[in-house]
């Protein structure tokens, strides 16, 4: 259940990173909503997620996929480039992830 939650916790912070660019500053009523409730979900259901995990691994995890869902949405949503070098750091936080599960025993 712990990797459910953390799933649904990623999809958040997600939301967060990429909702955060649509409020201006906050400036703007409903993006700034979406972008408060996303940052509370994603901390909720992280929460959940280390009842069982270990900090560095959820947390991490949490982050480093997040990273990547916001850059791969980012050049979708906002015409972000994505380059070479965000490419090579794709490939090292999957491999710090798959490791980090390695390392959990899971």
């Amino acid at each position: 259940m712990a990797w459910i939650y953390l799933s649904v916790a990623i999809v958040f912070e997600i939301g967060f990173a990429l909702g955060t660019n649509a409020t201006q500053g906050f400036t703007r009523l409903w993006p700034s909503v979406f972008t408060l409730l996303s940052a509370a979900g994603g901390i909720y259901t992280l929460s959940l997620a280390l009842k069982t995990l270990d900090v560095g691994v959820g947390y991490t995890i949490w982050t480093g996929v997040g990273s990547i869902g916001t850059v791969i949405l980012g050049a979708l949503i906002y015409k972000e480039k994505i380059t070479p070098a965000k490419l090579g750091s794709f490939a090292a936080i999957i491999g710090g992830v798959v490791l980090l599960k390695i390392a959990a025993g899971i």
